[in-house]
């Protein structure tokens, strides 16, 4: 899952500014393999800021409707009920809510519709979420939020075959809360729902390593194979050739028979 960020304020800098930037970047994103695109309108950065509903939509709603001749499914991501309900309108195929469908409206905007829907965890709001996250156990509080938002989207009538889980890696957690989650990510494969992940360029992956963000390509792609192989299906990624170059090293070695090569 390649992102595109319509914002001004996109943490990683490549936010489009245009919708001729953004038909660009996703050409370039779907050459370099993305199989999926996502579309944000409003940065959910650690200590963002809002912005308006129609203003959201004035964003993502033009590039949906354009991206759509790529043929290749388009996730929107947002929070707000009515840029799900415009989005679904003109061809979103997947709604990725970083609040978990928590919001007034939104579990009706989406119920009768056919967009699969991602479910993340977030401990608190982007403005806040950052200033001082504690658990007592990061593995269990995560998966226990999202076993209550599943059985309360499926308690709506919504089929369980449409939804997708996000343990929300850099929402609401420290770099040992991330780590734990990476490393624990296999456990939350119980619930039985397809997890996606997204760690590109995120400060976990900076307090590691030392690099700014630009400097994280190897990091992310890193990680992406490493969420794979605890359990992950779809990883969303700023860097995409890098990820699936990292992500076919690990099929080969996955695919290989483990023999030793006659001398």
């Amino acid at each position: 899952m390649a992102i595109i960020n319509v914002t001004p304020d996109s943490f990683s800098g490549d936010g489009c500014a245009s919708l001729g930037a953004a038909m660009r970047a996703a050409e370039s994103l779907i050459s370099e393999g993305a199989e999926i695109l996502d579309i944000g309108g409003e940065s959910s950065r650690p200590g963002a800021q809002t912005v308006g509903v129609q203003e959201e939509i004035d964003r993502v709603v033009p590039v949906v409707e354009a991206l759509a001749q790529f043929g290749v499914p388009l996730s929107v991501d947002t929070v707000k009920p009515a840029v799900m309900r415009e989005s679904i309108k003109v061809g979103a195929d997947i709604i990725n809510d970083i609040a978990a469908f928590r919001a007034d409206g939104a579990v009706d905007v989406v119920k009768n519709s056919a967009a699969a829907l991602c479910v993340m965890h977030m401990k608190g709001v982007p403005e806040t979420m950052q200033l001082s996250p504690r658990y007592t156990s990061v593995l269990a509080e995560v998966e226990s939020f999202l076993v209550d938002r599943l059985q309360s989207l499926i308690g709506a009538g919504i089929s369980a075959d449409r939804i997708l889980v996000d343990p929300g890696f850099g929402f609401g957690k420290t770099v040992e809360h991330n780590f734990s989650l990476l490393k624990g990510l296999r456990q939350l494969d119980v619930l039985g729902y397809p997890v996606l992940v997204g760690m590109s360029r995120k400060s976990m992956l900076g307090s590691v390593t030392g690099r700014d963000v630009a400097d994280r390509v190897v990091a992310g792609a890193l990680a992406a194979m490493l969420a794979i192989q605890n359990g992950a299906r779809i990883v969303r990624t700023h860097d995409v050739a890098a990820t699936r170059d990292a992500v076919r090293i690990w099929l080969a070695l996955e695919a290989a028979d483990g023999e030793a090569s006659p001398e």
